[in-house]
């Protein structure tokens, strides 16, 4: 196999599991601050040691992952601080985006929107937290990107990135699923209705419960010695 082809194999492999180790901290099956090891990763998810190295790297590089000299890789702790600084950050550009959806929203807007809005709300249904998370990630891809600036698209995306971590007190939580169901279909609702007002309003308000209960966690976690975030049940 030409060396070309090997490469791309392996750039391939990476993404995959670096996708699928983010995909675990932000469902809360891997926990801030538990450690990463190399070999328990590699056999868990049948690949190659080198490959868990440089997906941890990539994940290193977008801030989910720490590394401590002589101690080795990580889960990162957000700090309450930082994650309130990248929120605010969060919602400037997401209201921002939403005040510039064009209105009357296009057909071809709401049939995107309405087909993962379906996907997630049966992901949410069925109890499904992994396929809730990525019908979520591919619902504000849709939302945000009828905003027409795929510049602010990337920066919106960039920003929630950085703080996938801070959704692992509520990723996987039933109630907080359903909640964000109701939003995604009210937000629908406000684009079949021209109301921007309103749309941008849900947009703000969607950010909420994923920032405050991550900070309450780990307040609560370095205020009691014995405490700790309690993980969420592996499928």
């Amino acid at each position: 196999m030409p060396t070309s082809a090997l490469k791309l194999q392996t750039t391939d492999r990476v993404r995959g599991i670096a996708a699928a180790l983010e995909e675990e901290i932000v469902l809360g099956w891997l926990l801030p601050r538990e450690r990463l090891v190399e070999e328990e990763l590699a056999e868990r998810l049948a690949v190659k040691r080198h490959v868990v190295r440089e997906a941890l790297a990539e994940l290193e590089r977008v801030g989910l992952v720490e590394r401590v000299p002589n101690r080795g890789a990580f889960v990162k702790l957000l700090e309450p601080l930082e994650v309130r600084q990248i929120y605010s950050v969060r919602e400037a550009l997401e209201t921002l985006a939403a005040a510039q959806v064009p209105l009357p929203v296009a057909s071809a807007v709401l049939v995107r929107l309405h087909a993962v809005q379906k996907q997630h709300a049966a992901a949410v249904e069925a109890g499904d937290a992994r396929a809730a998370f990525r019908a979520n990630m591919a619902f504000h891809e849709a939302l945000f990107d009828a905003c027409g600036n795929p510049h602010l698209v990337e920066l919106i995306q960039a920003m929630a990135q950085k703080v996938h971590g801070a959704r692992s007190i509520t990723a996987a939580s039933p109630a907080h699923l359903k909640l964000a169901r109701d939003e995604h279909a009210a937000m629908v609702a406000a684009l079949e209705a021209g109301d921007r007002e309103r749309l941008v309003g849900l947009c703000r308000q969607h950010l909420l419960p994923s920032r405050d209960a991550y900070i309450a966690a780990v307040e609560a976690r370095f205020a009691r010695p014995s405490g700790g975030v309690v993980a969420a049940p592996r499928p």
